[in-house]
């Protein structure tokens, strides 16, 4: 059939459309306007999807700073923990050891003079040296009480006397010393204070 003939009946003539028209419409994209009901689907210009490609990188590295704090946070609480459960740790085993520290110092203080000179006495003297300077070495210091002022977070008050050395509310006497680990007490003092 050729161009320029028409089928006449019912139904609408048919076309066919020649090489040039072909060429321009695959040129054209083959987005062609259709008039009518139908309409043509464009594609977003460059400008569109330079902005829809940055919206995206912007939400994507809100996203990753997001998560990078939340991993900062999330770091920084288990370092606090650790060296919280450290302390604590620290803190136990040093309290566990203060008894046997007491005891060595009893010891010491009540050795009768025929024992003091010999070479085993000296022995026992080592060992309170050496468990003093591990609870040093473990950052465990000995709370001042006697001449200081009362303190109700450092000292533990047994009892007041009548002094004529020391004003009211000093401490007098230390029944038992007191330790502290950095700024925790671990044990108070026991004292006496001054009326």
């Amino acid at each position: 059939m050729s161009v320029s003939e028409e089928i006449i009946n019912d139904e609408e003539p048919i076309v066919e459309k020649n090489e040039d028209q072909i060429a321009a419409a695959a040129s054209d994209g083959g987005n062609e306007q259709v008039s009518g009901e139908e309409t043509a689907v464009t594609e977003p210009t460059l400008e569109e999807q330079l902005e829809a490609a940055k919206a995206e990188a912007a939400k994507n590295l809100d996203g990753w700073m997001r998560v990078q704090a939340e991993f900062a946070n999330a770091r920084k609480r288990m370092d606090k923990q650790r060296v919280e459960i450290h302390q604590r740790a620290t803190a136990d085993m040093a309290a566990k050891l203060l008894p046997v520290v007491d005891d060595f110092e009893r010891a010491i203080e009540t050795v009768p003079e025929a024992i003091s000179s010999d070479g085993w006495f000296e022995g026992i003297q080592l060992v309170y040296r050496k468990l003093t300077t591990i609870l040093e070495g473990m950052n465990v210091k000995v709370i001042e009480a006697v001449g200081q002022p009362f303190d109700p977070n450092h000292h533990e008050a047994i009892m007041q006397e009548a002094s004529e050395e020391y004003e009211s509310g000093i401490v007098t006497r230390e029944l038992q010393k007191g330790y502290m680990l950095g700024d925790r007490v671990i044990r108070p003092s026991l004292v006496y204070v001054a009326e």
